[in-house]
């Protein structure tokens, strides 16, 4: 039987998840190499000594306060196991009770002089309390501007000035074999660097991303999420993110949010709070060998659309789901995640003229992208409290969807994710659910539930009316 590998977030609150698995393959025969003297020269003498002494300043630990739910203690199988692994950054109450109080950690670095810091989403989510400590040993109170699940990324501010500002680089200039640094805290050990090289480009997990990967071989473990990426110029190229590992730790797969998108998603949510994203509306996936003689291809490219959503931009302009989308815009597709990730840099209302392969033959299609219907835009502080302490996502419904709950009487939102450690995790909502009444206010769409969101009361019980698999309920939310 086949093991599939798994790409796992890191952060010490990840690790209470079961172990991931990475197939192993068989022993390969080793084929001597020769390196030309200047490569070699290039690895051997790669010194980053000066630099770190340079850019060090303008990084910093992140210290995280959560509360941790019944529900994720339950998924451990005791409380003397939590404390094996977590040692002192849990405190367990006396008697079991709950909730307990998780104190994690990650890295953070400053992009402004004035104290605006990025680091990721996965680090502060959650947090009822978020500190950095600098390179002097300062602490300070930081808070959260908002913060954008899809791109990992959040914006952190700090009060104060004349912060060591960190240079932004191009992540589109760097190159495969590129040597780079990464400086941050793994398992809290402060202000660790370690180095490596571009291991590839424009990575891709799956469609519940949104930025194109940079992969390295750059030693990151726990700690190391929200930490700068660098080049060997000293400036910033990615975030660290993720890595690729089944037993939590470094496995020499790791991979970093390209700081070009990056900071797109910091100029939104300083300037609005939220992210907007551009929306086509298609199911892409890669052409194989197979495919290519099946759809008269020369040899596997272009991105197969599998489906185009009604009412979508894409089906407006007249793509049609068997499509293959070869070349767009100016930029030629060789594989799904090249649509993907242009898709993801643009800006809803950019115009688009695409070419594809129909039934043999190559068309032209125009038209122009919409808004993503996805989910909620990014929430932060300047929302209501009660949106951060609910810690669920919503999306509108389609049209189809509408239709089907109109036959019943009802309107409502699609709950896509629920936070394990959130109010609505709790009281017992799942991704899934349907959302038709909050606090007695009926819900047609997103907004309408912003606006019950924002007339709950600071504390007691209000009623959220569901329904599940078909079958409606109402549950008691208890507001503390």
């Amino acid at each position: 039987m086949s093991v599939h590998p798994r790409v796992t977030l890191i952060g010490a609150r990840k690790l209470l998840r079961a172990s991931l698995l990475v197939a192993v393959t068989s022993a390969a025969t080793i084929v001597p190499m020769t390196i030309t003297s200047t490569a070699q020269a290039a690895i051997s003498t790669a010194d980053f000594s000066d630099l770190v002494q340079q850019v060090t300043p303008g990084v910093a630990r992140v210290n995280v306060t959560k509360t941790v739910s019944e529900a994720e203690l339950a998924k451990a199988q005791t409380a003397e196991l939590l404390r094996q692994f977590f040692g002192n950054r849990l405190r367990i109450p006396e008697q079991q009770a709950t909730p307990a109080i998780e104190h994690a950690y990650g890295t953070a670095f400053f992009v402004t002089s004035d104290g605006y810091m990025l680091t990721n989403h996965h680090v502060v989510a959650g947090a009822d309390k978020i500190t950095v400590t600098l390179n002097d040993r300062r602490e300070l109170d930081a808070t959260l501007v908002g913060s954008d699940e899809r791109s990992d990324v959040a914006v952190l501010k700090v009060a104060g000035a004349a912060f060591p500002e960190l240079p932004i680089g191009d992540s589109k200039a760097i190159k495969v074999g590129e040597p780079v640094l990464a400086i941050g805290s793994p398992f809290g050990f402060d202000y660790s660097a370690s180095a490596g090289i571009v291991s590839a480009k424009s990575r891709n997990f799956s469609r519940d991303t949104s930025v194109p990967f940079i992969q390295t071989d750059v030693a990151l473990n726990p700690g190391n999420s929200g930490g700068p990426l660098f080049n060997q110029r000293g400036e910033v190229i990615g975030i660290n993110s993720r890595i690729f590992s089944g037993t939590g730790g470094y496995m020499g797969l790791s991979f970093s949010i390209p700081i070009d998108a990056a900071m797109d998603i910091y100029n939104q949510l300083k300037s609005t709070g939220e992210v907007t994203r551009a929306y086509l509306g298609v199911y892409p996936q890669d052409i194989d060998r197979n495919l290519a003689e099946a759809y008269q291809l020369d040899r596997p490219q272009g991105a197969l659309l599998t489906r185009v959503s009604p009412e979508s931009p894409a089906q407006r302009a007249g793509l049609k789901s068997g499509d293959i989308i070869l070349q767009y815009n100016d930029s030629t597709i060789k594989q799904a995640a090249d649509l993907l990730n242009i898709i993801n840099r643009a800006k809803p209302g950019d115009s688009f003229e695409v070419i594809v392969q129909r039934a043999g033959e190559r068309l032209q299609v125009s038209g122009s992208l919409s808004t993503a219907p996805n989910d909620v835009q990014a929430q932060g502080q300047d929302k209501t409290d009660n949106a951060v302490r609910l810690g669920i996502r919503l999306r509108d419904l389609t049209a189809n969807e509408q239709s089907e709950l109109a036959a019943v009487g009802k309107t409502g939102v699609l709950i896509t994710a629920v936070d394990p450690t959130g109010l609505a995790a709790r009281s017992g909502l799942q991704a899934g659910d349907l959302i038709t009444n909050l606090h007695r206010m009926p819900i047609a769409d997103v907004d309408d539930f912003s606006k019950a969101l924002s007339s709950l009361p600071k504390q007691g019980v209000v009623t959220i009316e569901i329904i599940r698999q078909g079958i409606p309920a109402i549950i008691g939310l208890r507001i503390e």
